[in-house]
């Protein structure tokens, strides 16, 4: 494990959660060789469909962060998802506001472990999958969990996104 703060605080969080992956075992950030900022990359560097990737891409939303995981096949409809949640209007967040809010920079946000929780939504979509992967704090960071759990962990809200 890559001994990068963002990466151990990930862990930490995981081990907190008692996060399982889909074989039961402990959930555990690897590190690949290389930065993964897209799903596509991630997706080739771990050998898995695009859509099993859980970008995490944060929003402003009356000054206060959202976190919304989606599927890396899907883009997210910032239209719809601002009509579902009641709100004007979805901006997509500055690096200094994710880096703020999250501890983390873009291509790597994971879903869990910044300095206070996040509100966060999780694409259906990805309930599809038995595995999926989500950034572990870095861009060369990554971790296998199942759906149910990384709702469980991260006290999500499903939701439709794209």
């Amino acid at each position: 494990m890559l001994s990068h703060p963002n990466v151990i605080a990930v862990q930490h969080a995981l081990d907190a959660a008692d996060a399982r992956d889909h074989t039961g075992a402990g959930c555990r950030v690897i590190v690949l060789d290389d930065g993964v900022h897209t799903a596509a990359a991630a997706a080739a560097a771990l050998g898995v469909e695009a859509a099993q990737i859980a970008n995490s891409l944060i929003f402003e939303v009356d000054g206060e962060p959202l976190l919304v995981l989606t599927s890396g096949g899907h883009r997210v409809d910032t239209a719809k998802v601002a009509a579902d949640l009641g709100v004007a209007k979805l901006r997509r967040a500055t690096p200094e506001f994710v880096r703020e809010h999250t501890g983390q920079v873009i291509g790597g946000v994971a879903p869990l472990g910044h300095p206070k929780p996040v509100r966060t939504l999780i694409d259906t979509a990805l309930a599809g999958y038995g595995e999926i992967w989500a950034a572990g704090g870095v861009p060369r960071a990554v971790f296998p969990i199942t759906y149910p759990e990384l709702l469980r962990v991260t006290s999500a809200t499903p939701a439709e996104v794209a």
